[in-house]
């Protein structure tokens, strides 16, 4: 007798014996032929059939919309492959943009913080201890500012934190500026620049009100290394600053009001 045992079907397809049993059960791929003893004998129009049924439950189709797929006689061996040519690109395509998607999270998670001992130097200067990073956790890891700060920074390569420090760098630069020219810590101008301080956090780290601005100016004072940090740029640097920041929330809130009432 012609054709192929379960068995050998199985082996060849990499299917179990037991789901090609099944498949004869609910009617999906009957074999051609059986044995006098009423063993199953599959023929090579079987075989495609399978083939068929098994690329269709790679892509995802349940079994009953195959056996409709494959009985409708009004689609042709051709139109068939078709089909499949066109099914297998939009699969391509998705798993093309899966892909790139985990390659980009891959990306990100390998360039956030993860700059090396003399990156971080290099970026943020010689005066930059990696403890400081430890003590910030600890202090503030349960905020939801850190929080924020955390999934924004992820992201960011070594350029974009030295533009960052650049544009700290810049506005320090006019702060000391101001100082210097005597400009009052309760200037428009100094408001000004304390607005700028305000906003390259919130650009770069997480939302800051002027509440939570207020509670930064303070620290800039109280912290004596926030405070040996501005003052070594110029004296009195890190009190005007805070002055500046305070009177700038109190602008923002006058502001506020004025716009509700």
């Amino acid at each position: 007798m012609s054709g192929y045992s379960v068995g050998h079907v199985a082996k060849v397809a990499k299917v179990t014996v037991r789901t090609l049993h099944h498949y004869d059960e609910i009617g999906l791929l009957s074999p051609g032929e059986r044995t006098p003893a009423g063993y199953r004998r599959y023929g090579d129009g079987d075989l495609d059939r399978l083939q068929q049924i098994l690329f269709y439950r790679e892509l995802g189709f349940p079994l009953d919309q195959i056996a409709t797929i494959l009985d409708d006689r009004s689609v042709t061996p051709t139109e068939h492959l078709r089909r499949q040519h066109e099914l297998i690109g939009d699969r391509i395509r998705h798993l093309q943009d899966l892909a790139a998607a985990v390659e980009r999270a891959m990306e990100a998670k390998r360039m956030g913080m993860q700059l090396t001992p003399q990156e971080k130097f290099e970026v943020f200067g010689s005066d930059y201890q990696e403890s400081w990073e430890d003590e910030a956790q600890q202090r503030w890891g349960e905020t939801e500012a850190w929080k924020e700060s955390q999934r924004r920074t992820a992201g960011y390569t070594k350029a974009d934190w030295e533009r960052i420090k650049a544009e700290s760098d810049a506005l320090n630069s006019r702060l000391v500026a101001a100082i210097t020219a005597g400009v009052a810590a309760d200037s428009g101008e100094a408001m000004d620049l304390a607005e700028v301080h305000r906003q390259h956090l919130e650009e770069f780290f997480y939302d800051c009100p002027p509440t939570m601005h207020r509670c930064l100016g303070e620290m800039y004072v109280a912290d004596p290394r926030f405070t040996a940090t501005y003052e070594n740029l110029a004296p009195g640097l890190a009190h005007w600053l805070r002055d500046a920041i305070l009177a700038n929330a109190d602008r923002i809130e006058r502001t506020e009001q004025a716009e509700q009432a």
